[in-house]
């Protein structure tokens, strides 16, 4: 993955957050990370509107990290959200979250997710699983990025 595009982290745990950015830094991830706390900031971020409109200080994401349990609009509803928006498929979806029911991971996996990851407990384990994945998304080719998203047929 090039490593100027942007992480996104859709999580509204902060302690989570602290410890994936401490992970992500810890596995020699360079790229910059934006956070957003819940679903609809989620979608405004990728839409480039309201308070995320400058591409400049908020950068199209070139990977997510998503929780599927967040307040106002859950991770499944911005999976759901990204099935509508031709451009915004494009963009590695990683969940992350605290949910290893089977049921949880076919639903996500159904709904577009490229990979399903539940939370480990320790910086250590989480450092690894964020080492293995960022290697691996470094070995794929990726399609340009577009600037936002628009639903589906909206050209």
């Amino acid at each position: 993955m090039d490593t100027k595009r942007v992480i996104l982290v859709v999580e509204d745990s902060e302690d989570d957050v602290v410890m994936l950015k401490a992970a992500i830094r810890r596995a020699k991830v360079p790229n910059p990370i934006q956070v957003v706390r819940d679903g609809e900031e989620a979608r405004e971020y990728l839409e480039g509107s309201g308070r995320f409109e400058d591409r400049l200080a908020c950068p199209f994401p070139g990977t997510l990290f998503l929780d599927l349990n967040l307040p106002r609009l859950d991770g499944f509803s911005v999976l759901q959200w990204l099935k509508e928006h031709d451009e915004c498929r494009v963009i590695p979806v990683m969940v992350l979250t605290a949910s290893g029911l089977e049921r949880d991971v076919t639903k996500a996996y159904q709904m577009g997710a490229n990979s399903y990851m539940v939370k480990p407990s320790s910086l250590d384990e989480l450092t690894e699983l964020v080492g293995l994945a960022f290697r691996f998304w470094t070995m794929c080719e990726i399609p340009p990025l577009p600037q936002k998203c628009q639903p589906v047929g909206a050209r």
